[in-house]
This record gives structure tokens, sequence and C-alpha cells, in this order.
């Protein structure tokens, strides 16, 4: 996962004393955060001030650009070919027929998470969709195994937006990261600049909290 950010250093700040985080200059404009030395996340800077501030989550794959093709075959959309970065890997952007923006990532030298499901790494990413059988439909389709497989293990669910959004919120994922006390990580949000948009809330996955950075980029608290 990445966040899309007008200010790197900026993000480095925050995300550095919230979760722990140092930094390495990485491919192009990116920097790779690592969380007692394993990576567990990307910053890199917009390239494009029209661009929304945001977290995106990337899904492994052997074979980008097959997968691009499937996702255009089941009425999703290609936003970016897939192409190299660098030696680490082959990335694709794309969304599903509602919208929702996810990536792809073909790993070569760069596998992806070097730790998640501790305190300040990637624990889960819920999909936020208007019809949830579409959606069940399409993801299903292109991850069977992976969901549904004898060895599957889902890091990623999906709710109704009007579940924690307004109605008018259009379909997104929510990128969630574990932390061992939501209230205690709320308080250290505000005071770096950060805002809680949806207070403590129970899930079937754990106890969330909406927030987003001191720069406009959303993502979630979750304990477990």
């Amino acid at each position: 996962m990445d966040a899309q950010l007008p200010d790197v250093e900026a993000g480095k700040r925050f995300y550095g004393e919230l979760f722990g985080w140092t930094f390495e200059d990485w491919f192009g404009s990116f920097a790779q955060a690592l969380k007692d030395g394993e990576p567990v996340a990307a910053l890199v800077r917009k390239v494009d001030g029209r661009l929304p501030t945001v977290w995106t989550v990337y899904f492994a794959t052997p074979d980008a650009p097959a997968l691009a093709r499937r996702v255009r075959d089941a009425g999703g959309q290609i936003v970016s070919a897939p192409v190299p970065a660098g030696e680490l890997g082959v990335t694709a952007l794309v969304t599903d027929p509602e919208g929702a923006v996810f990536a792809l990532w073909q790993p070569e030298e760069h596998p992806g998470f070097g730790k998640r499901h501790e305190p300040g790494t990637f624990a889960w990413a819920e999909l936020y969709a208007r019809d949830t059988e579409a959606a069940n439909a399409f993801y299903g389709d292109l991850f069977q195994e992976a969901l549904f497989g004898p060895d599957a293990k889902p890091d990623f669910g999906r709710a109704p937006v009007s579940d924690v959004f307004s109605e008018r919120m259009p379909p997104h994922f929510l990128v969630h990261f574990a932390v061992a006390d939501v209230a205690a990580a709320l308080e250290d949000v505000k005071r770096l600049g950060g805002r809680v948009q949806a207070p403590p809330f129970e899930t079937s996955y754990g106890e969330a909290a909406v927030v987003t950075d001191n720069q406009g980029a959303s993502f979630a608290l979750l304990r477990r």
C-alpha cells in the first residue's frame, strides 16, 4: 500500500511519530516506510495537485497485465496500464465496476509487506461499496483462491458505504492499520494534526475508527 501525498516530508513526520516508522528513499519519488527494519508501506509525492490525497491498496498477482484485462472484462476500468517499477515489480491502477480504485502488484525484487498484523502495520482492507452483491461477484471471481480457497486467510472485506459514511460517499477501499489502543491512537492522530472522521465502532473484524492524516488521506485504526 502507498499514500499519495502533497508533502512526503510532512507525511514522514506524521506517520513516523504515529506508528514508529522509519524511511528510506526508494524507486522514483517513493519513500519506503519501515517498521523494525521491515517494509510496511510507502509514501509518494503527488505529481498532479488535482489527484486525490489517498491511501491505495495493492493486490499481489503473478501476472499484472492478465489480471488488468480480467478487471476490464468484468466491468472495471484500467486507469494506468501495467508498467515496470524499476526492478521492483510491475504495477497497474484499476477500478472495480463501481469506481473503487485499487492497484495490482506483480512482484519481482519487492515481494510486498515485510510485516503485517502488528501494531503500526497493515491489518485489513475494507471495501465500502454501494452494491455489495455486485462486489461479491466481481472480487470473488478475481480473487477466488485468496478469498475462498482451502488455505485462504483474507485481509479484505466489504460493507455498504452507508454503514459508516454518507450515502453520497463514492465506493472506495479503506486501509486499516493495527493499533494496541484505538482511543490512545486517536489522541495521537489529533495531536499530530489529523482529524477523526468516524469515532470508534465495532466490526466483525475488531474495533475500528476512521481518521485522516494531516494532509487529508483517510485511513482506519484497528484493534483486533
